[in-house]
């Protein structure tokens, strides 16, 4: 691992000049809430834990990371670090993982946890050759951890006050264990909040190192607005020296810590440049999934001619193919619509009926089912014209603006909801 973290900026001070790491953000659930946390608000000239942008899904991400290397060739580590917990989102943390040693072998692979939902996911990590994990470990005492989380959520359940400290503690040093039986590189984070846990700091220290951590990063926290800790000052520069002097008996310690933003690139302490920027909000308009094995176009249509119906009334969807020597659409089949009713899960039964398919032309739809379609790759376009224009506009990449629909009314006159019920 020597090599590993020699290459690593926020685990080698002396290599954050010279090596650079991305952040993608693909993980926005969390599965605990901190005193200290609030993810809302969103400024480029804010650096903290949680803050991002953009929320790409996977293959979004590696479109971005493959934009981002060209911009910041110095990149050395891929981490994922929010801006929710990356094992509150696990499939999309662990395809992100896939897709990036797919296609940077030699990429350093990083993540960022709370350290809740991690054990499940070591052995593929390290399959993977995560070489570095960051745990944030604010307390070693469940009645000093009650004063930080507000609650847990742990395998469907929610946990308050010392039972949710405990919990999520024994699964962090659990995680902890494990990770060094695998030599993984792991950090540990610990936030030190004035009158909480600045005394405890120390006992967090001890309590790692014996357990094999490799280095710590005592942080100061960052004050933010609306959350429960809003009005405890954040702590002074002096006393963050001296915890660090005492902690460093038991630890080497990161000291440039820059509390990086979920979207992070670059070099530690650089903003993300405007251009960066640009890239990241191109990759989160593309498909979340690739149109490969996707070779079809499904329209709602009553006649069969115009794209009139609303996704809630389309009792079949017709099925296009493209025919690219002739440049035109080529009717396949028609496919039986699930029955109304059941919320998302009608959606992902369209999906599955349209696996197939790479788009979906509709006279209107709810913002639910588009998201859960968009999800599994299947995109909806609110279309009002011709089916075969539609469906050539998208094979074709060609603008569709002028049979775009303004209005998202249907049948009974009124917007949908998406609920999933149908209309009438």
């Amino acid at each position: 691992m020597t090599i590993a973290i020699e290459k690593h900026p926020c685990f080698n001070d002396s290599s954050r000049h010279s090596f650079g790491r991305i952040h993608l953000p693909v993980a926005p659930k969390c599965n605990i809430q901190c005193n200290y946390c609030n993810r809302k608000f969103d400024c480029m000239n804010e650096n903290r834990p949680g803050v991002t942008s953009k929320v790409l899904s996977p293959h979004q991400a590696l479109h971005y990371l493959q934009k981002a290397m060209d911009l910041s060739p110095n990149i050395s580590v891929v981490g994922i670090a929010g801006p929710g917990d990356p094992f509150a989102n696990p499939e999309e943390t662990m395809e992100t993982l896939r897709l990036v040693r797919e296609h940077y072998p030699h990429m350093l692979l990083c993540v960022a946890t709370n350290g809740l939902n991690v054990l499940p996911h070591i052995d593929e990590l390290a399959e993977l050759q995560v070489s570095h994990v960051t745990i944030t470990i604010n307390a070693v005492d469940p009645e000093i951890g009650s004063e930080i989380y507000a609650w847990v959520q742990y395998r469907k359940k929610l946990y308050r006050d010392t039972n949710a400290a405990d919990i999520l503690l024994d699964n962090q040093l659990e995680a902890l264990r494990k990770l060094k039986e695998k030599d993984v590189t792991v950090k540990v984070n610990c936030i030190i909040i004035p009158g909480i846990n600045d005394r405890h700091v120390e006992e967090v220290a001890r309590t790692v190192s014996e357990l094999g951590a490799d280095i710590l990063n005592c942080l100061p926290y960052y004050n933010t607005t609306e959350t429960v800790f809003e009005n405890i000052p954040e702590p002074h520069p002096e006393l963050v020296a001296a915890i660090q002097r005492e902690t460093a008996k038991h630890l080497p310690q990161m000291k440039h810590c820059a509390r990086c933003r979920a979207d992070a690139i670059g070099i530690i302490g650089q903003e993300n440049s405007d251009e960066i920027m640009k890239e990241l909000t191109e990759a989160a308009k593309l498909p979340m999934r690739p149109s490969e094995n996707r070779p079809f176009v499904a329209a709602a249509s009553m006649e069969g001619v115009l794209i009139n119906q609303h996704l809630g009334e389309a009792d079949r969807f017709l099925v296009y193919a493209f025919d690219e020597q002739k440049q035109a659409p080529v009717f396949i089949e028609s496919r039986s619509a699930p029955p109304a009713g059941g919320g998302t899960r009608r959606w992902e039964a369209v999906a599955s009926v349209l696996g197939d398919c790479r788009a979906l032309l509709v006279n209107g739809a709810g913002d639910s089912p588009k998201n859960v379609l968009k999800n599994t790759g299947l995109e909806v376009y609110t279309l009002d014209g011709v089916i075969e224009e539609g469906v050539k506009g998208v094979f074709s990449g060609k603008d569709m603006s002028h049979l775009m629909r303004i209005s998202q009314m249907h049948a009974c006159k009124t917007s949908c909801s998406g609920t999933g019920g149908g209309c009438g």
